[in-house]
């Protein structure tokens, strides 16, 4: 992962973290629960193979995410939160509970009539 140099406030560093269209969304359901790979692509409509594994890669070298391997007979592997991602999950939840509020204030504005305070 490319990385930028500091801004100051964190902000750029943290949504360099989360960046892309699919974080995100693996922090958010492995928060819910532990995944093995095809349990977590299954989850997730749209993304390929190749970037699951990158961006599973990709964070938990950033220790958002944990990757257990269990030996057997077929190898079995879990991804779950680590504590440190359970503290951006709490931030991602909040910038998503703006967001569905902007959301709302959007439509509420795009209801009312032309000229209306």
């Amino acid at each position: 992962m490319k990385r930028l140099p500091g801004d100051g406030c964190g902000l750029a560093t943290a949504l360099n973290v989360i960046g892309g269209k699919w974080k995100t969304m693996i922090l958010w359901e492995v928060n819910l629960a532990p995944h093995r790979f095809g349990e977590l692509r299954r989850s997730l409509p749209g993304i390929s193979e190749k970037v699951l594994t990158e961006q599973l890669r990709e964070m938990e070298a950033d220790g958002l995410i944990r990757r257990e391997v269990f030996p057997g007979v077929v190898q079995k592997v879990v991804y779950s939160v680590t504590e440190y991602g359970v503290g951006l999950n709490e931030a991602v939840a909040a910038m998503s509970a703006w967001g569905k509020a902007h959301e709302a204030r959007l439509a509420q504005r795009d209801a009312s009539p032309v000229g209306a305070a």
